[in-house]
C-alpha cells in the first residue's frame, strides 16, 4: 500500500487523519499502519475487550500517558467495566512488585522455574 493510500485508509477509518499519524515518517507508517488496523482495530485470535485490556496493561507498564488514554477509553468502549479496570491496575502493579524483588535478589531463574513447574503440579491435584 502507497502512503497515499494509507492515509486514505486512516481517513476511512477515523473520518480524518490524526496528526501523529500524519507526523510518522512515510515509510513507518506504510509498514504500521496495517499492523495496528488488524491488531488494535481488527479480528484476532484475542477477542477484542480483552486484547485492549492488555494493551492498557502494557501502556500502563511503559507509563505511556497517550497509550493509557487510548486503551482505557476503547476497553470502555468495548465493555470493561470499572471493576475489570481496577483489577487490571492492581494486576499491573502487583507484576511490577513481584518483578522488583525477583531482579532485586538476582533469583536463579532455573530454581524460579522449577518452582512454579512443582507449585503448579501441586495446585492442578485441588482442582
Amino acid at each position: 500500500m502507497s502512503y497515499e493510500e494509507t492515509l486514505k485508509d486512516i481517513e476511512q477509518t477515523f473520518g480524518f487523519v490524526p496528526d501523529f499519524f500524519k507526523n510518522t515518517p512515510k515509510d513507518v507508517m506504510t509498514q504500521m499502519w496495517p499492523i495496528f488496523k488488524k491488531y488494535q482495530l481488527g479480528q484476532s485470535i484475542i477477542p477484542p475487550k480483552y486484547r485492549e485490556m492488555m494493551m492498557l496493561a502494557a501502556s500502563a507498564a511503559v507509563k505511556c500517558p497517550y497509550c493509557e488514554l487510548y486503551h482505557r477509553e476503547v476497553s470502555k468502549m468495548l465493555g470493561a467495566t470499572e471493576e475489570e479496570l481496577a483489577e487490571l491496575a492492581v494486576l499491573v502493579a502487583s507484576t511490577g512488585f513481584w518483578s522488583n524483588v525477583l531482579h532485586t535478589m538476582h533469583y536463579d531463574k532455573a530454581k524460579f522455574a522449577d518452582e512454579l513447574k512443582r507449585a503448579g503440579e501441586y495446585m492442578a491435584t485441588k482442582k
